[in-house]
């Protein structure tokens, strides 16, 4: 098991900080950062952890998973890696399309 931890079904007012004195209780925090939408600026109601060792990670999912904060109930378990998606195709790219530049005179 990592030191990693993944955080979710947070409330939406939760921030870093607050996630960080969350889990202070099991040990020493090294990261606590909760996922922010990037155009609303909101929280995404999820996060992630990194404690300092594998047994305060332990001590923190045993400890904090399914425990009402702000009316949910926290899920908390060990970071997966992410997944590698397959790059995005194209998009856009507007085509040689039938306008037929150049001579109009």
């Amino acid at each position: 098991m990592g030191n990693k931890l993944y955080v979710g079904n947070l409330p939406y007012s939760f921030g870093d900080s607050d996630m960080e004195r969350a889990f202070s209780a099991y040990g020493s925090v090294n990261s606590a950062k909760v996922i922010m939408d990037r155009d609303s600026g909101r929280s995404k109601g999820f996060g992630f952890v990194e404690m300092a060792t594998q047994e305060e990670a332990a001590a923190a999912i045993k400890g904090l998973h399914g425990q009402d904060m702000g009316g949910r109930d926290m899920v908390v378990n060990e970071a997966k890696p992410m997944e590698s998606r397959p790059p995005r195709s194209g998009g856009g790219g507007y085509g040689g399309g039938g306008y037929g530049g150049g001579n109009r005179y």
